[in-house]
């Protein structure tokens, strides 16, 4: 007994995390583990049944399937499995059978959550998900964080009089305007009652009603303080009401940001507000790498970096649309201009094309069109001199088929989801991922997405389509424990981190949301709201968001790594240039991604 107590401990010294254990601690885990052995063919454990422990094969080969069984790898000796059912609720999360003859070693559960516990080492090497990254930055914080004070808030009845008073005792320069169950209606400033009332010499009776801002621009509580700072400096305002589902929360003014830092992104909108042509936005946006750099430098969250970097791309854009209406007169009519792609899910980071498109009011006429697509044009050239290069696949609002009246695209996606051709999913998949970026028509959006939602989930034909449209971009992962990387060409002995990383997961939260009738873009925000439906379970989101997680990081983490090194960004990773600890994540985070791929592709959206 004692030579095989000393067999083993030798054998956890080449593996990893047992390699950081003090030597006392190791060769009691060594003495805790129990030998079993597996004939050809053997179950070693099923999908959902309890858990004896973490397993570690030291002879042999295993096979994982998921539950429903689609191969998910094969294991060799030194390779543990297990580890997810016993980190999550004690049931496996896979099936396991060996292979050949095989000797795993089993590592009680009340030991390996010790050892959890006890050493980060093992910790970091079995949990996932990255830990909190906390900000102090202005841009990163959230609006519920920033609000300074409990709102204060009169009737629209209220003389400016009256108004006036609350503000000197309150110490404050605006006041929310509100009706019943505190519904704001507008707000009044300091700088109202003196333009409007001493300038205007108005009694001092008038009502605030008739001198407030109604309905003014406002944001939700969980919105980040970069929107706050985009929104003054691009409408030139310093009070920004809060509201949650219509009722007044609280103020933001340009004094409670002084408390705080701005960061690098603020000058980038503020630049691109104050920018003339389009050279100048081209240097603007010029800056953008290396504020990605300080981004992921400073350990933000990868769902707020790739907000700020859209937030910059979306105020280029407004600013183009501007200089476009310069050149050519007031629009004809109201019209929209939104994004699709990886803007539409403000998820762009230091590489990114163009995805965009026009709707036009159903009012306009073919005199109408030609100006649009002059506008479109204007645009789509400036976005393209500022880094935001064409489309390869022309989805453009230059293209005459992606700039037409509502009507036209309430037929596009009507024929998309009754004739679901391979053609319709492709263009279904990039324009179910629309977000409104300039011009006054949301309405007229709005009211195509309610209508398109609707549609889609009462055709579950087209959803199956959809589904199998998803599953085309797959992890890249090898069989023996490893990468499928790129056999050739210039990314040879790379992967694909938005093709096969990103992409997967943004494919699985739009079928998500489509099943789920959810108006959210953000694959984030997509998978934690199919969590609330009841589209997918919680531990399933769970899951599914810290791979996520982890693979965009990851991506922006390589972008960074070639930035440094004078190259410009992309999207592809050589596995060998990760330490084992990366790419033992890494690909245990594509392993989720292809549970939860096989599980929609079964009809099912759940991993319990």
């Amino acid at each position: 007994m004692e030579t095989d107590q000393k067999a083993i401990t030798a054998f956890l010294e080449t593996v990893h995390p047992y390699d950081t254990l003090p030597r006392d601690e190791l060769a009691d885990v060594a003495r805790s583990f129990r030998r079993m052995e597996f004939r050809p063919e053997a179950l070693i454990y099923v999908y959902q049944t309890p858990l004896g422990g973490l397993y570690l094969v030291k002879q042999g080969a295993v096979e994982i399937t998921d539950g429903n069984g689609g191969l998910v790898s094969l294991l060799g000796p030194r390779n543990s499995f297990g580890e997810r059912g016993l980190m999550r609720d004690g049931l496996a999360a896979t099936q396991a059978k060996a292979t050949e003859q095989t000797i795993c070693l089993v590592l009680p559960t009340p030991t390996f959550k010790r050892l959890i516990e006890t050493y980060p080492a093992f910790e970091r090497f079995f949990n996932r998900k990255r830990g909190e990254k906390v900000s102090t930055e202005i841009a990163t914080q959230k609006v519920a964080d920033l609000i300074a004070r409990k709102p204060l808030s009169c009737g629209p009845e209220t003389s400016v009089v009256a108004a006036a008073k609350m503000m000197r005792d309150a110490h404050v320069s605006s006041l929310g305007v509100v009706a019943e169950a505190e519904r704001l209606l507008g707000i009044v400033t300091q700088r109202d009652l003196s333009n409007k009332v001493l300038a205007g010499e108005l009694p001092g009776s008038t009502s605030v009603a008739a001198v407030m801002t109604a309905d003014p621009v406002s944001l939700p509580p969980d919105a980040l303080g970069s929107d706050i700072l985009n929104i003054m400096l691009e409408r030139r305002i310093g009070h920004l009401p809060i509201t949650e589902e219509g009722r007044f929360v609280g103020m933001i003014t340009q004094t409670d940001l002084t408390r705080f830092q701005a960061v690098s992104s603020a000058v980038l909108i503020r630049d691109v507000v104050s920018a003339e042509t389009v050279a100048d936005l081209a240097l603007v946006t010029g800056r953008i790498p290396q504020l990605l750099v300080q981004l992921v430098g400073g350990h933000h969250a990868h769902d707020v970096i790739t907000r700020m970097i859209t937030d910059i791309a979306d105020a280029v854009t407004r600013r183009l649309l501007v200089m476009a209406e310069r050149e050519l007169g007031p629009p004809p009519v109201p019209y929209l201009w939104l994004a699709c792609g990886s803007q539409g899910r403000q998820e762009q980071t230091g590489v990114s094309d163009q995805d965009n498109c026009l709707i036009v009011e159903d009012a306009a006429t073919a005199e109408d069109m030609a100006y649009f697509r002059a506008l479109a044009k204007i645009v789509s050239d400036g976005l393209n001199a500022c880094g935001y290069v064409y489309c390869p696949g022309d989805m453009m609002a230059t293209a005459e088929r992606w700039c037409q009246p509502a009507r036209v695209w309430r037929d596009y996606f009507t024929g998309w989801i009754a004739k679901p051709s391979p053609e319709a999913q492709m263009l279904a998949s990039v324009m179910f991922d629309l977000r409104p970026i300039g011009g006054g028509g949301i309405a007229m959006f709005e009211a195509l997405q309610a209508e398109t939602l609707d549609l889609t989930a009462k055709n579950s034909i087209f959803v199956a389509h959809m589904i199998a449209n998803s599953l085309k971009h797959t992890p890249p992962l090898g069989l023996l424990r490893g990468f499928a990387t790129i056999r050739s060409g210039e990314h040879r002995n790379h992967i694909d981190m938005k093709m096969n990383g990103v992409v997967p997961v943004a494919d699985l939260a739009r079928i998500y949301a489509l099943q789920g009738r959810l108006g959210a873009v953000n694959t984030r925000a997509r998978l934690k709201a199919a969590e609330e439906a009841g589209v997918i379970s919680p531990s399933g989101a769970r899951d599914l968001i810290e791979a996520y997680d982890l693979i965009a990081a990851m991506r922006l983490d390589n972008q960074v790594t070639l930035i440094k090194s004078g190259r410009k960004p992309d999207n592809f990773l050589a596995p060998s240039d990760l330490s084992d600890f990366e790419r033992s994540h890494l690909r245990d985070a594509f392993v989720v991604v292809r549970t939860m791929q096989s599980a929609v592709g079964h009809n099912k959206a759940v991993v319990s």
